[in-house]
């Protein structure tokens, strides 16, 4: 076994190990870390098969950016795991259901992909890099899948900003159509009043402080 086999089953196992942690572990913040390390064992294996290019996009694009938001939004939202563990077992057979479903077509593609013959490199292409074969082979070959994941990517954006939208009572907002319906009659109301006038203070009377006065100063 040489160098490269080696650290392609290191690698392998880890990736491995780190997928099986992503849907074992208990709290989510360890799932997304356990992510990334999946995903820089991915990116390793890649790098071992020439794929320079999508081995640093999968580092900077999903551990850099989309990760980093994971480990946000799980820290901001405030999961209660024991709210959502709540009817695991009963919804667990129709679950178990999908997952076979999803093994046996991701098998049968799988298998098919196996049986197909090595295609042809294409004519003129043998001193062209990586990145413009692969430009080259998704915007032409693999144009309308490429649209299908965007608009599926595009669904799933919705989806989450919808199913994560709450409203909570100890938070102050405003509505901006609310503020633009407004009117001055809402806004400021005008109120007549008589003009009061405050009269003088009156001094005391002489008489008053002469009785005051001690009998010897009379």
């Amino acid at each position: 076994m040489d160098t490269t086999s080696a650290l392609f089953y290191v690698f392998s196992a880890v990736l491995l190990l780190s997928g099986f942690r992503v849907i074992t572990a208990r709290s989510p913040v360890h799932s997304a870390l356990f992510l990334v390390l999946a995903f820089f064992s991915a990116s390793c294996i890649w790098m071992m098969l020439h794929a320079e290019f999508l081995a640093i996009s999968l580092v900077l694009v999903y551990v850099g950016a989309v990760m980093v938001l994971f480990l946000f939004v799980v820290m901001m939202l405030d999961i209660n795991l024991d709210l959502l563990k709540q009817g695991f077992w009963k919804h667990f057979p129709l679950a178990g259901l999908v997952g076979v479903v999803i093994a046996l077509e991701m098998a049968w593609v799988l298998q098919r992909g196996f049986n197909v013959p090595t295609p042809k490199p294409m004519e003129g292409t043998a001193g062209m890099p990586n990145t413009k074969l692969l430009g080259i082979e998704i915007y032409t070959d693999y144009l309308y899948p490429l649209e299908i994941a965007a608009v599926l990517l595009l669904v799933a954006i919705i989806a989450a900003i919808a199913l994560t939208l709450r409203r909570r009572k100890d938070v102050r907002g405003q509505n901006p159509s609310e503020q633009v319906k407004a009117k001055k009659a809402d806004r400021l109301r005008i109120v007549k009043m008589d003009a009061v006038r405050e009269l003088p203070s009156v001094p005391a009377a002489p008489a008053a402080d002469a009785a005051a006065a001690p009998k010897g100063q009379a």
